[in-house]
This record gives structure tokens, C-alpha cells and sequence, in this order.
């Protein structure tokens, strides 16, 4: 077969499921649970006992 001269480059979407897009959302998340264990340490009972 007959290779063309030139392969267009695809672009990748600014939106989706991403590996950076889950990277960042995974450590908003550790940081989130990690708050949420300190303030519980802080009040000394969990958020479910309000």
C-alpha cells in the first residue's frame, strides 16, 4: 500500500477521562479525606453525630 506524505496529529479533547484529569482528582480527594479525618480529630466525634 501507498503510505501518505503526511499523518495529521490528533488532538486530544480538553475534557474527559484523562490520566491528568484523574490525577488531579485523585489527590483533591486524599486531601478531602485527610481534612475530613483532622476535623473529626478536632471535635473528637464524627460529622454524623451532629
Amino acid at each position: 500500500m501507498i503510505d501518505p506524505p503526511l499523518v495529521p496529529k490528533r488532538k486530544l479533547p480538553r475534557y474527559g477521562f484523562h490520566t491528568h484529569t484523574e490525577r488531579v482528582n485523585g489527590r483533591w480527594a486524599m486531601i478531602g479525606f485527610i481534612a475530613l479525618v483532622l476535623l473529626e480529630f478536632k471535635l473528637g466525634h464524627g460529622l454524623m453525630n451532629w
